[in-house]
C-alpha cells in the first residue's frame, strides 16, 4: 500500500510539472482533486508559478502519517522520499537556503535570465569581465561572455598580459627570407631585397643571374646582373644579332674601324671622297646619281647635282620611269577640247595622229568644246517627242509615206492612211477602188 501511494504521489507531481504552461500568474488553479493538497514552491520571473500537487489517500493517511505526505519541508523546498519512506528535503534548481524552513529563489537560472552584458553565476547575474582578462587588457562583455583584447599600441595575450608595442620587435626574428632586410614602415614590418638581389623577399632573394643561362636570349650575365648583350658593341657600331648571349657587331655602311671598339665615318667633307663618289653625305662618300633617277632614265652630274632625262627614243617621267613611245602617247596629254575624248588614229596620208570625238550625249566641235545634248534617251523627252541625236524632236518627221497622217505616241510615229485610201502608211497610200457587185437571180 505504501509503495502504491508513493508512485501515485510522484505521478501527480509529474502531472503538475507537465501542466506548467497552463499555470498563469494571478489565476487560481482549479482544484480538481478532492484528496489533493496544492502548494506553490517555484515562482518564475514573469510571474508564472509551479505548484506541487500531493494526493492523500484517506485510508493510507489514517494508517501512516510519515513521509512527504505531511509536507515536512520548508517554503519552496522539494521533498523526496528515500528508502523506508524517509522524507528528504532540498531546494530546487535556482533556489538556495535551508530546505527545512525556506528556500530563496536565485536571481537567475541561466544566462538567458540576465542582460547580454552579464552572465549567470551561482544564480546571480554578474559581470563576466571580473577576473577574466589579463593585466593591461580591455574587456568587453558580449552575449554573456568576456571578450578580452589588448589596447591600441599594445600586444600580447589579452587573457594573460598586454605590454606596450616595440615596433622593432616585429623584425626580431625577421619574418623575411634570406638576402633581405626588414624595416618597420607605418608600424608594419616590410620586407625588401638587399641591393643587387631580387626575388620574393618573403621567401628569399638571390642574384639576378649567376651565368648567362639565367638571362634571356638577348642578354648576358655581367656582375650578377642581366644586361643587353648588344652593349658589347663599340662606339658608332650597330648590333646585327645576338648569338649565345654574345653580340654580333658591325660598322655601318661607309664607316671604318672595329665594331667592338669604335666605328668612324668614311669622310668628313667632299674633299675626302674619290672622283667616282664625289659627295660626302653623313660621313659616306656617294655618287649623287645613285637612286636619284627613275627606271631607264639617264643621269648626268653637274657638279654634285644629278640631272635626270629620258633617252631620245623613250618618253615618261625621268624621275619615275622611261619607256618606249606607243600610239597611246598621241593622246597624252589630251589635245582635244572639253567633253571630248582622244583616240589614236591616222590622217589621210596614213600617219598616226590623235582623233577627237565628243563624249556620248554631247555635240559640238570636239577640238574646242562639246556641249551636252538635250537628252540621252526617250525617257528624258515628253511622250510626243523622241530622243534623236541627243535632241527631243517630233518622231513623225520623215517617217510616214506621202499623204499619210502621223500621230506621235509614246515617243514613236504612228502612221495612218487617210479615209478613202489604203496601203502601207510607211510606204504609200492610194485611193481605194470600188467595184460593182453582180447580182444573180
Amino acid at each position: 500500500m505504501q509503495h502504491r501511494h508513493q508512485l501515485l504521489c510522484l505521478a501527480l507531481v509529474a502531472v503538475a510539472f507537465a501542466s506548467l504552461p497552463q499555470l498563469v500568474a494571478g489565476k487560481k488553479i482549479e482544484k480538481r482533486c478532492l484528496n489533493c493538497s496544492y502548494r506553490t514552491y517555484y515562482t518564475y520571473g514573469d510571474g508564472r508559478s509551479l505548484q506541487r500537487v500531493v494526493y492523500r489517500d484517506p485510508v493510507y493517511t489514517r494508517a501512516q502519517s510519515y513521509g512527504c505526505s505531511g509536507s515536512p519541508c520548508g517554503v519552496n523546498a522539494v521533498c523526496q522520499e528515500a528508502a523506508g519512506g524517509r522524507p528528504v528535503c532540498s531546494c530546487p534548481p535556482g533556489f538556495s537556503g535551508n530546505p527545512l524552513t525556506h528556500c530563496n529563489r536565485g536571481e537567475c537560472l541561466d544566462n538567458v535570465d540576465c542582460r547580454g552584458d552579464l552572465q549567470c553565476k551561482d544564480n546571480r547575474c554578474v559581470n563576466p569581465c571580473v577576473g577574466a582578462c589579463g593585466i593591461g587588457s580591455n574587456c568587453d562583455a558580449r552575449n554573456h561572455v568576456a571578450v578580452c583584447s589588448c589596447p591600441a599600441g599594445y600586444n600580447g595575450d589579452p587573457y594573460h598580459a598586454c605590454h606596450l608595442n616595440d615596433p622593432e620587435e616585429q623584425c626580431h626574428p625577421s619574418p623575411c627570407g634570406v638576402n633581405t632586410k626588414c624595416e618597420i614602415i607605418n608600424g608594419v614590418p616590410t620586407c625588401s631585397c638587399v641591393h643587387g638581389y631580387l626575388g620574393n623577399p618573403l621567401s628569399g632573394c638571390r642574384h639576378e643571374c649567376e651565368y648567362d643561362g639565367d638571362c634571356s636570349s638577348r642578354d648576358m650575365c655581367s656582375n650578377f646582373k642581366c644586361v643587353p648583350a648588344c652593349g658589347q658593341c663599340g662606339t658608332g657600331a650597330t648590333c646585327r644579332n645576338v648569338a649565345n648571349h654574345r653580340a654580333v657587331c658591325e660598322c655601318p655602311k661607309g664607316y671604318i674601324g672595329s665594331p667592338y671598339t669604335e666605328c668612324r665615318p668614311e669622310c668628313y667633307g667632299d674633299s675626302d671622297c674619290p672622283a667616282g663618289r664625289p659627295a660626302c653625305f653623313y660621313g659616306i662618300c656617294k655618287n649623287t646619281c645613285e637612286g636619284a633617277c627613275g627606271v631607264g632614265a639617264d643621269c648626268n652630274l653637274r657638279g654634285l647635282t644629278p640631272v635626270c632625262s629620258c633617252p631620245r627614243d623613250m618618253t615618261g617621267d625621268p624621275f619615275v620611269r622611261c619607256r618606249p613611245f606607243t600610239k597611246e602617247d598621241l593622246c597624252d596629254p589630251n589635245p582635244c577640247g572639253t567633253n571630248a575624248i582622244c583616240v589614236p588614229g591616222h590622217d589621210n596620208t596614213g600617219r598616226e595622229r590623235p582623233v577627237c570625238n565628243c563624249l556620248p550625249g554631247h555635240t559640238g566641235n570636239p577640238l574646242s568644246h562639246c556641249s551636252r545634248g538635250e537628252c540621252l534617251s526617250n525617257n528624258e523627252c515628253p511622250d510626243h517627242r523622241a530622243c534623236i541625236n541627243y535632241q527631243c524632236i517630233d518622231p513623225c518627221i520623215g517617217k510616214c509615206a506621202t499623204g499619210a497622217s502621223c500621230e506621235p505616241k509614246a515617243h514613236l510615229a504612228v502612221c495612218r492612211c487617210p479615209a478613202g485610201q489604203s496601203g502601207d502608211a510607211l510606204v504609200s497610200c492610194r485611193q481605194t477602188r470600188t467595184f460593182p457587185v453582180a447580182k444573180y437571180h
